[in-house]
């Protein structure tokens, strides 16, 4: 029996084909068809359903890319709003923004107006700044001050006494002239030159 022969029994005994072929029809049923739409500019959008929480993403020649967050204008007239990359949080309507920009102008408005008492607060904390930074005015021109004294003391002050310099004195050699009465031979008076004995 040659080798692969071999393999093949002990494949079909095993049941290894079977679990293969199994898993194909698996792959099979889990492949989940994707809705695309595409926005304004012509790119292509594709999700599993344009509705809120699944996943959206870019199509392109080699793969796709997660959508960035924003609000992209889709061609049918809807506004597709991502919050979090890759993940849709609304698809509006194109008249809602209208409607909410209504709202923020009226809040806008209402915050425009100020009471006498919010007024009258805020110009007591301003008050109390201005107060704060002419206390450290104040401590500045009091620094420049004593600085000011202390330089004028330091000036009023003689110099100190200026630096002679004084070489140190030198000190006299003691020489002992031994055998001084001795007449002297060549040696002894070319070692006295070199010496510089007298």
């Amino acid at each position: 029996m040659k080798p692969t022969e071999m393999l093949k029994e002990i494949k079909t005994l095993l049941g290894i084909e079977l679990s293969a072929e199994v898993e194909e029809v698996k792959a099979e049923e889990t492949k989940v068809e994707f809705a695309q739409m595409t926005l304004e500019n012509g790119t292509v959008l594709e999700a599993e359903e344009f509705a809120p929480e699944p996943e959206v993403f870019i199509i392109t020649e080699e793969d796709k890319i997660a959508l960035p967050v924003g609000e992209y204008a889709m061609e049918d007239g809807r506004i597709l709003a991502v919050e979090e990359e890759g993940i849709i949080k609304e698809i509006k309507s194109e008249e809602a923004p209208a409607e909410e920009e209504v709202e923020v102008e009226a809040a806008e408005e209402e915050m425009a107006y100020v009471n006498k008492e919010e007024f009258a607060a805020a110009i007591d904390e301003i008050k109390a700044m201005i107060d704060e930074v002419k206390a450290g005015m104040e401590k500045k021109e009091e620094m420049a001050k004593v600085e000011a004294e202390v330089k004028a003391e330091l000036a009023a002050q003689p110099a100190a006494a200026p630096l002679k310099h004084n070489p140190e004195a030198q000190a006299q050699k003691e020489m002992f002239n031994y055998s001084t009465k001795k007449a002297g031979s060549t040696r002894d008076r070319v070692l006295a030159k070199l010496a510089n004995f007298k």
